[in-house]
């Protein structure tokens, strides 16, 4: 054990460098503070009953009423106690608060990886502080992206496994692939995964020519076995979650369009190009990799008093504070929390590499930098971006194309600190080094300098809704010289920002430039540069990040549920209710991006990204123009929630007209397609009409149905995903339910034996029932889920025992006695 650590002791206090760099840049949260994340806060509401069914019946339900009338859990929240990585990850989030844990992860993976490429360890820290501090890794944090954040994190493990099989540890490497694909799965951010597969793709495609040049075919052959293997173990491991998701996906906003007219706007199977394209990375904002404020910083940046803005205020009597509320970012997205910063040194070392590092890493890394901020362009340049989405395989599932640059603040960290191991390894024999030192600084610090003195001759300053910006202010103000006065006064505010930090990023270059210099000429030891870049590096993109976030970021836990899921007198009555099985539809907000109703209510709007294509259609349909009060009818919405705009207060109108949660009906229409299915429920009167489709027909039997009279069905048992209802009627007839209509494991039976279930109204499930007195069950058993945790509990067998195999054979190996020649 003493040899152990001795062997491992640098390891272990880079670890402990890394632990305390998380707790000082995150002190409020070891003092038991919470990190505002409204994402977060969305998803925690959204999950509220689930939680609460939870901890009344000791297991988590596989369906949700909160939101959207209902959906499945597979996105909202999911257990899966046969997931090896649900332990792994609930084990990080027990010892670290967040987002400590997060950050964390993202510097330990990256160690591992710069570890697996033989970089020396405190050169490796320098590279892990380096992707782990790039500044959108950090903008993702404060956004609440819980999830890509976890992803992010487990993409620089996943490459390590890769590299070492393909450097001959088939074993190991396949382990430590298994085990951070299983984690990446587990985290359930698929874009980030698909964006990670293209530049695994194109690794494999550089290593393959290699092996075909180089005539050692077996040896590739032998790691893309074993990498395979360890793909199908760590998708084994996910198949409670990967099934029944896969199942979900083509029923949702990612799946095909069910009304010919919205088919002819929509990817085949995919999003509309320009949801997918609607955040995409500027051409020339690209320049934010270098200089944070080039394009204005974030949304969110202000003007202070001292600002241009300001100053044509206070000349107009106006208050100098309402400089805060003038846009300082200029840039084509519709907002953004703030700039893609990689480090101003990390960019300079990156574009040494390409003149300094030698091997197929580097073209990979080039590559695979290039192609992703080609694709980030999106609408900008859409040449490359239109290739993949027409014609690579599931790219068009995923929108805010300008994500996949999270695979370049892994890249460019990667090949700067490549090139200065290269330096400090082979610099003597890199010729003409320092000619190319000083050309890359005349390069890249030329440009910047050349930003600092000259910002408005390189950069307009202005968006492309710059004349409408000037005609909003005009009308506000009216005034037209004085709207021209102030944004000319922002377009200077912008330029002095950009001026400002291109200075900034001078001094970091230079600084980084220096420090390389002295290496080549031998005038400092390799260590304390380093060391010295290291703290360059931290205090570089530590300051961008504070920016972002920061310790007023951070709110005691219980001020933050009061003020951001607080009950309101509205909540209260609503909650006096004695029938809880009712649907409410809050217009205080906006119902379909907000999920703090469905914290109290089952609600007909919510938050979620991946909401069934069905329902979906039906908010752009009956919702998007005037309010469809028949379909509110159908989906048993007893109450509305609106603000008295005069009186600024919320109100509760009562729907007596709430058809209940299930009523027979009177007439059943065959309808011949979605498009007629949808016409239908324009204006109709859903207790005494259904519209069925005819692809149900077979399982109606239209003869026997009757017209019912003194019929009665009610709940008398509810849980999301097993409902149980008791009915009497004098003859067959269509009961409908208010629930909603997903056939990908619902099961309804009746007195114990199955029955088909019908689509009614587009939306929602019907039943055929037998007369008589008679107990209906609905359940919610998906075979994908059921069996995928079977699968999910081999799969998790054998990662452990490849883990202990690996382990015990790298001990078999140490331990083995050494032969005397």
């Amino acid at each position: 054990m003493k040899t152990w650590f001795n062997n491992n002791s640098t390891h272990l206090a880079v670890i402990g460098v890394f632990i305390a760099i998380c707790f000082l840049y995150f002190t409020p949260a070891w003092q038991g503070k919470v990190l505002y994340q409204q994402d977060v806060l969305l998803a925690q509401a959204g999950q509220k009953e689930i939680v609460d069914i939870k901890a009344r019946d000791g297991d988590m339900p596989l369906w949700t009423n909160s939101m959207f009338g209902g959906m499945p859990s597979y996105q909202v929240l999911m257990e899966l106690p046969n997931n090896l990585t649900t332990y792994l990850l609930r084990g990080v989030k027990a010892v670290f608060p967040h987002p400590i844990d997060v950050v964390l992860l993202y510097l330990l993976g990256a160690y591992l990886l710069f570890t697996v490429l033989k970089v020396r360890p405190w050169l490796a820290a320098v590279g892990a502080i380096a992707f782990a501090f790039s500044s959108y890794n950090f903008i993702y944090i404060e956004a609440g992206h819980a999830n890509k954040t976890y992803a992010v994190a487990f993409m620089a493990p996943i490459l390590a496994g890769i590299l070492l099989a393909f450097r001959g540890r088939y074993l190991w490497g396949a382990v430590l692939l298994a085990l951070a694909m299983a984690l990446e799965i587990r985290v359930n951010h698929i874009q980030v995964t698909y964006y990670l597969f293209l530049a695994v793709l194109i690794l494999v495609g550089i290593e393959l020519y290699h092996a075909v040049k180089e005539k050692r075919l077996l040896g590739f052959g032998r790691a893309i076995v074993y990498q395979a293997v360890a793909v199908l173990v760590a998708l084994a491991v996910n198949a409670s979650l990967l099934w029944p998701t896969y199942e979900y996906s083509k029923e949702t906003l990612r799946g095909r369009a069910n009304l010919k007219t919205e088919n002819a706007q929509r990817a085949d199977n995919g999003v509309s190009r320009e949801y997918a394209y609607q955040w995409s990375q500027g051409v020339g904002e690209s320049l934010t990799f270098l200089i944070p404020n080039a394009y204005g910083g974030g949304t969110s940046t202000q003007l202070d008093a001292s600002s241009n803005v300001a100053k044509v205020l206070m000349n107009h009597a106006y208050s100098p504070e309402a400089a805060a509320n003038f846009p300082t970012y200029w840039g084509e997205k519709d907002f953004t929390s703030g700039p893609w910063y990689f480090g101003a040194g990390v960019v300079f070392l990156f574009i040494l590499g390409l003149f300094v590092v030698k091997g197929k890493l580097k073209w990979w890394l080039l590559a695979t930098t290039a192609l992703v901020l080609l694709l980030s362009f999106g609408r900008h340049f859409p040449l490359v971006s239109d290739l993949f989405f027409n014609y690579f395989p599931m790219y068009n599932k995923f929108r805010a194309v300008e994500s996949v640059l999270i695979i370049a603040t892994l890249s460019v960290p990667i090949l700067a600190v490549l090139t200065v191991s290269e330096i400090a390894t082979q610099g003597d024999k890199i010729k003409k080094l320092d000619k190319k030192l000083l050309y890359v600084l005349y390069g890249v610090g030329g440009a910047v300098l050349l930003i600092a003195l000259l910002p408005d001759v390189f950069l307009s300053f202005k968006s492309s809704n710059h004349q409408a910006m000037i005609q909003q202010y005009a009308q506000q103000l009216r005034d037209n010289t004085l709207a021209n006065e102030l944004v000319s006064a922002l377009v200077k505010d912008r330029a002095a920002l950009a001026r400002a930090d291109a200075f900034r990023s001078l001094l970091f270059i230079v600084i980084t430039f220096g420090l390389v210099w002295l290496l080549v000429k031998n005038k400092l030891k390799v260590q304390s540069v380093v060391m010295l870049l290291g703290l360059v590096t931290l205090i570089d993109l530590w300051s961008v990040d504070k920016r972002y976030l920061n310790a007023d970021r951070f709110v005691d836990k219980l001020q933050l549920n009061r003020q951001f899921i607080q009950e309101r007198e509205v909540d209260r009555l609503i909650l006096m209710d004695r029938d809880p099985n009712y649907r409410v539809f809050d217009l205080t907000t906006n119902p379909f991006a907000d999920s703090r109703t469905s914290y109290f209510h089952k609600s007909i709007g919510g938050y979620h990204a991946a909401k069934l294509m069905r329902y979906q259609e039906v908010i752009e349909r009956q919702f998007s123009g005037a309010i469809n009060e028949d379909v509110l009818d159908m989906l048993n919405t007893r109450y509305i929630i609106t603000r008295d705009n005069n009186q600024n207060s919320e109100r509760i109108q009562r729907r007596n007209t709430a058809a209940g949660n299930a009523w027979f009906v009177e007439k059943v229409t065959l309808v011949k397609d979605n498009e007629e299915e949808m016409q239908a429920i324009n204006g109709f009167d859903p207790r005494k009409e259904a519209f069925i489709h005819e692809e149900f027909k077979p399982w109606l039997d239209e003869k026997r149905l009757r017209t019912p009279v003194n019929a009665t069905i009610e709940l008398t048992s509810y849980r999301p995903d097993r409902l149980v209802y008791e009915y009497s009627t004098p003859n067959d007839a269509l009961a409908v339910f208010s629930e909603i209509w997903y056939d990908k494991g619902w099961k309804a039976f009746v007195d114990g034996e199955e029955l088909p279930i019908l689509r009614a109204n587009y939306l929602l499930r019907a039943l055929q029932l037998p007369g008589g007195n008679h107990k209906v069950e609905f359940k919610f058993e998906p075979q994908s889920y059921h069996l995928g945790e079977t699968i999910s509990l081999v799969g998790s067998i054998v990662l452990l025992f490849g883990i202990g195999l690996a382990i015990w054979l790298e001990v078999r190996k140490g331990t083995a006695p050494v032969k005397k020649a």
